[in-house]
């Protein structure tokens, strides 16, 4: 007798919509003598008790030991590795005249000063601001001048640092860059980083130019990207709608063509999802290969740094540069050395993609429309497309997920809690006393459950060489204006949105969001692979395969820096 298939559920979310003062009361009642009995109810009607009594089996709470990769053919330095990703580049933008890193090398090599570049987007910063876009938390325009007058020498010299010099970024305000203040999307952190986190000092030893520092929604707890303290960052594709979170900034600005490369963190979907929203390309590497040095803590162990790029090979090529061991890192000192390996090959023939249907196809039409044709364009690549026949038991991965981020952001900011949690965003105060529910036996469960989910897909990922999915449910929601500032709880958006980004953060697997064209209002799909650890190359080839034959348009807010 077989046994018989698991079905595909994805559990009701059963949580109040609220906002503007409905949200300010809420707030005060969750935290209030009876907001545990509260937030109880909610977890328990959401499907928390279900979870809670659920068996993880004979797992451990501690990661699975994988077996290590295959070792690759020894790999070029960063900056010899970030110009083969720029090579590769060359011509990606076809007839749409994208301003890429491949381009700026181009143009710098054709005699365009960064000093000329830097005074266009100022520019294109002053017109982004005007229209209220809210892109930036910070900026230093001094500290850029001097850093493009400098790289203009290099230059001129003939001698650049790397093939990222003179290329604008723009920094999420999670990392530290020396000289700004790291607010995390605050307005009460305020203290000015004495040092760069090595994921800055590695850019700009590269001769990269920090533009400034993204907004974000405060302390990363939402993916939605709102923020009460900066502002709204809008999407540059239609500015009435959200750009998704929490890694706002970082993509709508690579959107805006103010930068072909940012950096974000993802703790739960904040790279990938702002990603998909925006139309730009997001990567989650493996749990360690960014460093996390010079990042304050928020959620230590579902948390990475990454990049996002106009193109494949922008992400490429950042990731050349900031992936790698950290000697002031212990998660990032057993790595492989980063590879590119097959990024230029076109030739896909027999790589295998996984796909669950019920789960692939669990999002509205247009999504699963435009994902099924990034799925058509792998097979005609010559991608074999597996049927994946155990979908994830998505209440399991929820609130295995919720249990351990939560209750990390919890314990991260515990002291600015106690000493005023008014100073803290409405739907932060929530997330946090939610947070602050789970119990030390919940916390361990969790992670009991997280060592047997990240076994499972490790299995699955033995059958296959990525899982294929939509990065998110839907297309970028509209901004509830209606509730600004203080913005709203809509926890059915929440879902919608990390619906099938999960898992890559639990299993610290990686993952990439590439646009994979429109839906019916001219908004960007995102297509969502996620693959073996340390094999963020397959990723990135099979990335490129997608956005090949992936239409490409132009944001209605956009700025131009080579011209």
């Amino acid at each position: 007798m077989t046994t018989p298939l698991p079905r595909y559920h994805r559990p009701a979310v059963k949580a109040p919509r609220v906002g503007g003062r409905a949200l300010r009361a809420f707030a005060a009642a969750v935290e209030g003598p009876l907001g545990g009995l509260l937030l109880e109810r909610i977890k328990r009607d959401s499907g928390f008790d279900l979870f809670r009594h659920s068996d993880p089996g004979p797992a451990p709470p501690l990661p699975p030991a994988l077996p290590h990769p295959t070792p690759l053919p020894v790999t070029d330095a960063p900056h010899a590795l970030a110009a083969q990703a720029v090579d590769v580049g060359v011509g990606v933008s076809g007839g749409d005249d994208r301003e890429t890193v491949a381009a700026f090398r181009a143009a710098y090599a054709g005699g365009l000063s960064p000093v000329d570049v830097v005074a266009r987007l100022e520019r294109g910063v002053a017109h982004a601001t005007d229209a209220g876009m809210g892109f930036f938390i910070a900026r230093r325009p001094e500290l850029l001048d001097r850093d493009a007058v400098a790289s203009a020498e290099r230059h001129k010299r003939g001698c650049p640092l790397s093939a990222l010099d003179g290329v604008p970024v723009v920094i999420k305000d999670e990392l530290d860059v020396q000289g700004y203040a790291t607010t995390l999307g605050t307005r009460f952190r305020r203290d000015v980083a004495e040092h760069d986190s090595t994921v800055v000092a590695r850019l700009k030893a590269a001769g990269a130019l920090i533009l400034g520092k993204g907004n974000m929604n405060e302390v990363g707890i939402n993916p939605i990207g709102l923020n009460p303290h900066w502002g709204v960052c809008r999407n540059p594709w239609d500015r009435t709608k959200i750009t998704g979170g929490s890694s706002s900034a970082s993509a709508a600005t690579v959107a805006a063509g103010l930068c072909p490369l940012s950096i974000g963190a993802d703790g739960g979907g904040s790279i990938r999802i702002p990603a998909a929203l925006c139309g730009v390309v997001g990567l989650k590497a493996t749990h360690g290969r960014v460093p996390e040095t010079g990042v304050p803590p928020l959620c230590w162990t579902p948390g990475h740094a990454g990049p996002f790029g106009l193109t494949v090979a922008d992400v490429a090529a950042g990731y050349a540069i900031v992936a790698g061991r950290d000697e002031h890192d212990v998660a990032s000192h057993k790595q492989p050395p980063p590879s590119l390996q097959g990024l230029a090959d076109v030739d896909v023939r027999g790589l295998r993609v996984g796909v669950c249907r019920p789960y692939f196809e669990d999002a509205d039409a247009d999504v699963v429309a435009r994902a099924q044709d990034a799925l058509r364009a792998l097979r005609e690549a010559g991608c074999v497309v597996v049927e994946l026949t155990a979908p994830p038991d998505l209440n399991r991965v929820l609130w295995a997920h919720a249990t351990i981020i939560l209750s990390e952001m919890a314990a991260a900011l515990r002291d600015e809690v106690e000493r005023d949690r008014s100073r803290f965003a409405l739907d932060s105060r929530i997330n946090l006393a939610l947070g602050g529910t789970f119990s030390a036996t919940d916390y361990v469960h969790a992670l009991r459950h997280r060592h047997a989910i990240t076994v499972e897909t490790w299995q699955q990922l033995q059958q296959v060489d990525v899982i294929a999915s939509p990065t998110t449910a839907c297309t970028a929601p509209a901004i509830p204006e209606r509730t600004l500032p203080d913005g709203e709880s809509n926890l059915v958006v929440v879902d919608a949105l990390m619906r099938f980004i999960r898992v890559a953060n639990l299993t610290g697997f990686p993952a990439l969001s590439v646009p994979c064209g429109f839906d019916a209002q001219g908004l960007p799909v995102g297509f969502h692979l996620m693959g073996r650890p340390w094999e963020e190359h397959t990723l990135l080839r099979l990335g490129r395969v997608v956005e090949a034959a992936s239409p490409r348009r132009t944001p209605r807010v956009h700025a131009r820096a080579l011209r």
